[in-house]
């Protein structure tokens, strides 16, 4: 048995805390100073993590690989598994060309470049971070606002801002999932508090993306649709995180916005000239003009109500139940951890939800999805390998990322820095928002974020007297703020837009909002750790 040890150097916690720091901080130099790819950083970062553990805290190299190879495994399953199933069912849609109906009818909602943006960025873009994530929602819902007429840098920094309240129950639940795998809470618990801390930014982003398409008349003109979305979005994410399900949070959310966005007269009503003329300088696509059949519009909505459909069905007790009784749990090989108290930890078992999980379930819908869109089993098969080639280095990065928050948890590196980082009292509350939108700022990924700092803020929380289940939340809510500056995603929207080496630009255009939000978050997360907003806690 490996007993983890909270001071191996030197019998000091600061000098402890140092060296155990090393790997995450070699990943986020390479990452935001070197700019190296995401994946050659994780895999850096991973030896970096495994030497440490080896060298500094006398792990057996055994115990090391085996937990790196066991957060990889996760990394592979249930994480990718969920991304690469969903980007699918998106790949068959664009291949059918019903992604290019769907375009059309939201097009057709309004001509109201402001309630396009919120339909389009916040809505669909939500959807899209539902089903995907990854930086998807940004990539198509850029090119859907540009091929309305929007000015490519607008449609761009549009698209950045919304992606935001959306994240942390993005990829069916992702992120709260890799959250609670890592820390060792209950994953209802976490998502409960995740759950009543983004959804007070769905209330303020509605209304922000207004205000950039349009500025002071945007929010004039246009605040009670706005606000409408907004709201209905934080109902529903409130509502599904903590009574009904993660994984349809987002899904719930950006459906019954986009519903009460068209519900309301004022985002029906034509737009006027000088607004169009002032918002739509770019040259609007002429395929906006084409006519579908019914038939085939209900088509172009079928995969995403399957999606829901699966999901729904899931969550009936039932059914619920016996996808549980199915769910194998392992000893994992090799390895056999106690806590510095000489209690087994958690990660010395291994579950392996091969139904019940999301991935499967997409799967399920997926293949729905092909009968209804037509799709030839060959050349949905095709798709599913095309999909898994796309994503080859995003992969990499996920399982070398949990690799190596496996062994830095696992090896008690994570402990340490947590005991360390404690020492900031009541400062911690503050400063947890912080750690999370900078892991997410750095690797672009809120999932990742989580990896590497959630056993950390767990730690920190139980040392310092604060609720765990309230800093994990906020390592994952501060990092959605992360999310719109992250150099993955300013890459990715400037090449879908035709913005290539102007990263700088949108940097600069959305900064100043995500450090905006990011204070507003972390004065809530403040609140919450005291009675100030306490009662908001479950």
């Amino acid at each position: 048995m490996y007993v983890q040890e909270l001071e191996p150097v030197a019998g000091s916690l600061g000098l402890s805390a140092l060296v155990a720091a090393l790997p995450l901080v070699i990943v986020l130099v390479l990452l935001g100073g070197v700019r190296m790819k995401a994946h050659l950083a994780g895999l850096t970062g991973l030896l970096a993590a495994v030497l440490v553990a080896w060298l500094a805290y006398g792990m057996p190299l055994d115990q090391t690989a085996s937990s790196a190879v066991q957060g990889a495994v996760f990394g592979i399953f249930p994480i990718l598994w969920i991304v690469v199933n969903a980007l699918w069912v998106y790949r068959m849609t664009v291949r059918t060309r019903h992604f290019d109906i769907l375009r059309r009818s939201f097009g057709r909602l309004s001509d109201d470049p402001r309630i396009q943006a919120l339909v389009v960025a916040f809505c669909f873009g939500a959807l899209l971070e539902a089903l995907a994530g990854f930086g998807a929602p940004v990539a198509i819902c850029s090119v859907m606002l540009v091929a309305l007429g929007f000015d490519p840098v607008r449609a761009a920094v549009v698209s950045l801002v919304a992606n935001t309240a959306p994240v942390a129950f993005g990829a069916m639940g992702t992120p709260v999932v890799t959250l609670a795998q890592v820390t060792g809470l209950p994953l209802d618990d976490v998502a409960s508090v995740v759950g009543r801390q983004t959804p007070l930014l769905a209330l303020v982003v509605p209304l922000l993306l207004v205000a950039l398409v349009d500025g002071r008349r945007g929010l004039r003109e246009t605040w009670v649709p706005a606000l409408a979305c907004g709201v209905a979005f934080a109902v529903a994410q409130f509502v599904a995180a903590n009574y009904v399900s993660a994984q349809l949070a987002d899904i719930g959310a950006a459906l019954l916005g986009a519903g009460a966005l068209v519900a309301v007269p004022q985002a029906r009503r034509p737009a006027a000239e000088p607004v169009r003329a002032a918002v739509l300088t770019g040259v609007r696509s002429e395929q906006l003009d084409e006519r579908d059949p019914r038939r085939e519009i209900v088509r172009a909505y079928a995969p995403y109500a399957l999606i829901v459909a699966v999901f729904s069905v899931a969550q009936i007790p039932a059914v619920k139940d016996w996808l549980a009784k199915v769910t194998q749990t392992y000893d994992w090989p090799f390895l056999d951890v106690a806590d510095p108290e000489g209690n087994p930890v958690g990660g010395n078992v291994f579950s392996l939800p091969v139904v019940s999980t999301g991935g499967t379930l997409v799967l399920f819908a997926g293949l729905a999805t092909a009968v209804v869109l037509g799709v030839h089993a060959r050349v949905a098969v095709r798709e599913w390998l095309a999909t898994v080639h796309e994503l080859r280095f995003a992969i990499l990065t996920v399982t070398s990322v949990l690799a190596l928050a496996y062994v830095m948890n696992l090896s008690g590196q994570a402990a340490t820095i947590g005991h360390f980082v404690a020492a900031a009292g009541a400062g911690l509350a503050f400063l947890s928002p912080v750690l999370g939108w900078f892991g997410v700022a750095v690797s672009g990924s809120d999932t990742s974020a989580n990896a590497l700092f959630g056993a950390l803020q767990v730690t920190a929380a139980r040392e310092s007297g604060l609720s765990p289940e309230l800093l994990a939340a906020a390592n994952s809510s501060g990092g959605v703020l992360g999310k719109m500056i992250s150099p993955q995603n300013l890459t990715i929207a400037c090449a879908a837009v035709g913005l290539a080496g102007r990263e700088g630009d949108l940097l600069r255009k959305v900064l100043p909002w995500s450090l905006g939000l990011l204070l507003v978050m972390c004065l809530i997360v403040v609140g919450q750790s005291t009675p100030v907003l306490g009662w908001m806690l479950p």
